[in-house]
């Protein structure tokens, strides 16, 4: 018993020094340091930065973060149970835990069906996707109608 917490420490105190030699004594060994005007300032995909870092974000980007993060931890919850699954099954407790499980996937479809419902999760708003669709369906009868129009030339 005493050995397998041993190993575990074993293992932590590797990791632990790995780490602090690879970060702090390695890397000031190995690097060249120049510090300057040129480091001091922000890098972005290699595009010069501009304009005030203080930007507002439409709502959506994290109303799909938050659905993406909701379902995630479904997946995070629902692997260690079908995993357990095996052995409540085996002690008569399968189709308790399958129920229990089952509930907690209605409840999440019910909350992602309400949302969807809502249009949260829609990339284009209800109005601009409207909007969208109208230009789409001008621009196809204004080329309609310059069809017909070279074919009665014709």
């Amino acid at each position: 018993m005493f050995s397998d917490f041993l190993i575990a420490l074993v293992f932590l105190l590797f990791g632990v020094s790995f780490v602090i030699l690879n970060i702090h004594i390695l890397s000031k060994v190995l690097r060249k340091d120049h510090p300057g005007h040129v480091k001091g300032l922000a890098y972005e995909c290699g595009e010069p930065s501009f304009g005030s870092s203080f930007i507002r974000f439409d709502i959506r980007f994290y109303a799909v973060a938050l659905v993406f993060l909701i379902f995630d931890v479904e997946v995070v919850l629902l692997v260690p149970w079908a995993v357990a699954l095996r052995g409540l099954t085996a002690s008569g407790m399968g189709l308790l835990a399958f129920a229990e499980a089952a509930i907690f996937v209605a409840v999440l479809t019910a909350g992602l069906v309400y949302v969807w419902r809502k249009g949260d999760i829609d990339w284009l708003p209800k109005g601009l996707q409207q909007a969208r669709e109208a230009e789409a369906e001008r621009v196809r009868a204004a080329a309609a109608a310059a069809s017909g129009a070279r074919d009665g030339r014709a």
